[in-house]
């Protein structure tokens, strides 16, 4: 599986002007090449190609008093602009053409030089890691890195970044085998939302932070001192900085507290359950903040990358199961009920129930179920399903991809069993 392990980069005064330039060359060249080929479609041309790009904007160019300052940076970077504009418009037409899962991808847009975040992309070839510990780039030298963590095998690329509140970072990509954890029998269910970030079906109730809501003060002072600078001020550069880093500062504490609790999950538990949010339009409504604030889809790509990473199995049930509304312990159906209602007991069997447990219990049940029909499809199919349990390597001589459940017949489904866990 590929893998991308980001550091915190120090590079010296006379290293932040080279990676400047670099930034700037890059966007040059992106620029020109996409002017070209949009030149070309409003004409009716061909496509212009690659190659003929990179002769005309980068190898000749270099020659012209008006872009001799390309040949200052390394030539790796400006052919990584170049195929980061191949790759922006195949994402395009695949998905114009239905080929690209996801939401639409539009076309590649200009750059602009007052952007507050810029990227450059190297292959093996402009960069190496020295004994040292220092991060040699073609042209820029020995950049100082802050090694959190050691790399696991031979980066393939690297990328370099300022992000809008002026921090450099080095981002590695490598290719490394799954460390799959040691099979264990629990699984759990989990039931988002803005009250609690997460309840899980053993009863566990995980506190929502709200990171943004805790610096939403600083936050409101910060951006009157901003709005108060003249525009192109120095003042008006270095106030918005500050709120560039006040932002960064809750983006950072969100993303190592989902870290922590995502780690946690997938090693505690083989299976983990959650809902297919419809996060993007929840974040078209009143809550827009809060959805935003909770990153409850950074969460689960966090748990999916991980369960890939270490053996285990993420799962997603239907945004429409009815959670809510059935009776986790006999199944029956009592109707929806306003957000106010936190307990309620069932018309049927009179079990008082916790609306976000009972929701995450339904969801562990509705889950399994998902998972072993989709197993039990895939028997007929041929198709391709997350392994069952011990099943993350390769199968033993006689042993089918039912063996976890061997009382499932031909033409069987499984129906969610309704009980407390």
């Amino acid at each position: 599986m590929r893998l991308r392990y980001n550091y915190r980069a120090y590079p010296d005064a006379t290293q932040r002007r080279t990676l400047a330039q670099a930034f700037g060359c890059a966007r040059v060249v992106w620029n020109d090449c996409l002017r070209v080929r949009k030149e070309a479609h409003a004409a009716g041309l061909p496509f212009v190609t690659s190659a003929e790009l990179s002769k005309t904007y980068i190898t000749n160019a270099k020659r012209t008093p008006e872009r001799e300052w390309l040949a200052d940076v390394s030539a790796v970077i400006l052919q990584q602009s170049l195929r980061d504009l191949d790759t922006a418009f195949k994402n395009f037409f695949d998905s114009a053409k239905g080929k690209r899962k996801g939401p639409k991808v539009g076309p590649p847009r200009y750059k602009s030089k007052k952007d507050t975040r810029h990227s450059i992309r190297l292959n093996t070839n402009a960069f190496s890691i020295r004994d040292s510990g220092a991060v040699y780039v073609a042209k820029v030298g020995d950049l100082k890195v802050k090694w959190s963590r050691p790399l696991p095998a031979a980066p393939s690329s690297v990328s370099l970044t300022k992000d809008s509140s002026g921090r450099y970072f080095v981002s590695f990509v490598i290719d490394t085998a799954p460390e799959h954890l040691p099979a264990i029998g629990s699984e759990t269910g989990v039931d988002l939302g803005l009250g609690r970030f997460a309840v899980l079906a053993d009863g566990t109730k995980v506190g929502s932070p709200r990171f943004l809501r805790r610096a939403e003060k600083k936050l409101k002072r910060m951006q009157k001192a901003l709005n108060r600078k003249a525009k192109g001020s120095n003042n008006r550069a270095k106030a918005r900085v500050m709120v560039a880093r006040q932002h960064a500062r809750v983006a950072d504490q969100r993303r190592d507290w989902l870290h922590k609790l995502s780690t946690k999950l997938i090693r505690d538990n083989q299976a983990v359950y959650v809902e297919d949010l419809a996060v993007n339009g929840l974040a078209r409504t009143r809550l827009a903040k809060s959805v935003h604030d909770a990153g409850w889809a950074q969460f689960v790509r966090m748990l999916e990358y991980k369960a890939t990473k270490h053996g285990r199995y993420v799962g997603k049930i239907g945004r429409f199961e009815p959670t809510s509304q059935v009776c986790s312990a006999c199944g029956v159906k009592d109707g929806p009920k306003p957000l106010n209602v936190r307990q309620w007991a069932c018309g049927e069997c009179e079990t008082v129930h916790d609306r976000d447990i009972n929701a995450a219990r339904n969801i562990l049940a509705a889950g399994r179920a998902d998972r072993l029909n989709a197993s039990r499809s895939a028997s007929k199919t041929r198709a391709k399903v997350p392994a069952q349990r011990v099943e993350s390597g390769s199968r033993r001589k006689g042993q089918t991809t039912q063996a976890e459940i061997p009382s499932l017949k031909a033409g069987e489904r499984v129906k969610a069993a309704w009980s407390h866990p």
